[in-house]
């Protein structure tokens, strides 16, 4: 019996070692690609410092990678802003997600086939994780919450979406000071006299897996005759409500302030307001802001 202990140790602690070897001799780089909800990660190990030669170590280089991406990968996808002052990392700490299940989306990442340099010193690959099924597991309400609404229904245009125009920077609520608003996985939207209008909670899990779509300012100044980017108006339709955003909120300037009266246009139709429910809205933020290296 402790001899078979000691075996299973030991192969553990080959296991551990081979894991440790890997982090350390494979490269990772990437981004967030907010405009598409993915994290986009380049692995690489470089032949000579690994001691390894061809051709009989090409398969033991792509383990390498391959053992080494899920610990590489776990600290972009844990530093991931969810709200304005919550990263996935804190879920993880209060016991709202587990590593395992952020593993399991990191793990279903698309990969290429791993790819020799010309000069053959170094091998690569390409992970893209989609950051949709991230946010898919995070709406857990079992029914949208209500969302604010008139007393009386108000004749106002029925729309097919909205757009929140917030590329610009613009002033912060509660500071002296302006910010470029920034992206998240749940942004939540606020009126000038700070009524919260839209938050995840009010999106419906069976019509939608993620709140709001980002887009840069180019995506509406299209030559089209809705001025539209084809992929936005697929989502938008052809008749957007579109909002200019006066200011900003939150410790991490993610939420766009609309003006109440743009508010009003939303909440006063129970068609506008089921725009919400259905996530059919889109934020424009500066390109700068929608790309995350690392």
């Amino acid at each position: 019996m402790v001899q078979i202990k000691r075996m299973i140790l030991s192969g553990f602690l080959l296991v551990l070692g081979n894991s440790l070897f890997a982090q350390n001799m494979v490269n990772i780089s990437g981004s967030v690609v907010w405009e598409h909800l993915e994290i986009n990660a380049d692995l690489s190990v470089n032949l000579a410092q690994a001691g390894i030669r061809l051709p009989t170590g090409r398969i033991y280089a792509e383990e390498l990678i391959s053992d080494g991406y899920q610990h590489l990968i776990r600290p972009q996808l844990l530093s991931l802003p969810i709200d304005s002052s919550t990263i996935l990392r804190n879920l993880l700490e209060r016991g709202e997600i587990s590593l395992k299940t952020t593993d399991l989306i990191s793990g279903a990442a698309r990969a290429i086939a791993p790819a020799m340099s010309t000069d053959l010193s170094t091998l690569s690959t390409h992970y893209t994780v989609d950051l949709r099924q991230l946010s898919a597991t995070l709406m857990q309400h079992d029914r949208p919450s209500d969302t604010m609404r008139t007393l009386i229904a108000a004749p106002v245009t029925s729309y097919t979406g909205i757009i929140i125009i917030a590329n610009e920077a613009m002033p912060v609520h509660g500071k002296r000071s302006s910010a470029l608003t920034l992206p998240c996985l749940f942004p939540k939207v606020w009126d000038t006299d700070m009524n919260l209008i839209y938050e995840r909670s009010m999106v419906d899990r069976q019509a939608a897996t993620t709140m709001v779509r980002y887009v840069p300012p180019q995506h509406i100044f299209q030559d089209t005759p809705s001025g539209l980017d084809p992929e936005l108006e697929a989502f938008v339709g052809r008749n957007p409500l579109r909002i200019i955003a006066r200011g900003v909120f939150g410790m991490r300037p993610t939420d766009p302030i609309i003006d109440r009266d743009d508010a009003l246009l939303i909440i006063s139709s129970e068609q506008n307001r089921a725009l919400l429910r259905e996530g059919k809205v889109a934020i424009v933020l500066d390109s700068a802001t929608l790309t995350t290296t690392f």
